[in-house]
């Protein structure tokens, strides 16, 4: 029997077979997917075949092959990946600048991990009600960089009703993955965008400005417009998996382009001569912001660096 991975909650998947039927399904414990080491061998999005057993439940036999996914670095074990989620038309970026700040460290590394698994990102700025006039200008800033670059980027404000028709349209017919740290309201949207959805959310820690944790598992919520969400937990910091150092300049759009000029065809951007990457960060064409994220990467891919002081 055929279905689609909808809900996975570790140790339990939810699969909506091909007639409609919702069957709680587990994977056996030698399950694994070839050439892939994951934390999680079955993702939310995943097309599967189940055996159905007396108890109403069913094993999960086979993965169907995916058309793309998103993976990121296991958090708790290094030599691992964690699949964000998979067989998604494009991936949703929630950011905020303030409360809490996403840093474009982490902006950028998910970009590269994403261009790297050809998926695209949309930037979606939230919480544009809550800033100062200094962080708007800022937000602004952000949203004008990564624009000229070739992302789109929204500005929304579920509290306020603001851009989500935006949003919305951006949505439609598409299956789309949600992502983001914690608090950076990927359940207030969602609520703005699926009316009766009521997903938990919860206020920022006072402590240290940073989201808590609402969202426990990966769960695709259908929107009433057409397409579908996959909502995902909030992750701290995003560790790129299996990246060569030679490659990382080709997840940088700005920085590819650029490198066609440089002298030397292996020139790493960093210290050449004749290096047209490093003269453009030089002459304000390319971003310092987005060259440090470039140099971080190449210096060391582990997540641990990168993760927000929480």
């Amino acid at each position: 029997m055929r279905g689609l991975v909808i809900r996975n909650t570790g140790s339990w998947y939810v699969v909506r077979t091909d007639d409609g039927q919702l069957v709680q399904c587990k994977i056996k414990g030698n399950f694994r997917l070839k050439g892939i080491r994951s934390t999680n061998p079955v993702a939310v999005g995943d097309y599967v075949q189940i055996a159905p057993n007396a108890e109403g439940t069913a094993f999960i036999t086979d993965i169907e092959d995916r058309r793309n996914y998103i993976i990121r670095k296991s958090s708790n074990l290094s030599k691992q990946s964690h699949i964000l989620a998979a067989n998604v038309d494009q991936v949703c970026l929630i950011v905020t600048v303030a409360h809490p700040e996403t840093s474009t460290t982490f902006i950028d590394r998910f970009l590269a991990s994403a261009e790297a698994y050809r998926v695209p990102v949309v930037l979606v700025f939230n919480k544009t009600d809550c800033y100062t006039p200094d962080e708007t200008r800022y937000m602004e800033g952000m949203m004008y960089l990564y624009d000229t670059i070739g992302y789109t980027c929204l500005a929304c404000s579920a509290l306020e009703d603001t851009g989500i028709d935006a949003l919305r349209a951006a949505l439609k017919d598409q299956t789309t993955l949600f992502s983001g740290h914690s608090g950076v309201g990927k359940s207030t949207l969602l609520n703005a965008l699926i009316p009766g959805l009521e997903a938990k959310t919860a206020d920022i820690s006072a402590a240290h400005d940073t989201g808590m944790h609402t969202t426990t598992f990966s769960e695709m919520f259908d929107l009433p417009g057409g397409g579908q969400v996959i909502d995902t937990p909030g992750i701290k910091g995003f560790g790129t998996f299996d990246f060569k150092k030679e490659e990382v300049a080709h997840y940088f759009r700005e920085i590819f382009a650029e490198s066609a000029n440089c002298k030397y065809g292996d020139c790493t951007h960093t210290h050449e001569p004749g290096c047209a990457v490093r003269r453009a960060v030089e002459e304000h064409l390319i971003s310092e912001s987005r060259y440090a994220s470039y140099l971080n990467m190449l210096k060391d891919p582990d997540e641990t660096k990168y993760r927000q002081a929480y």
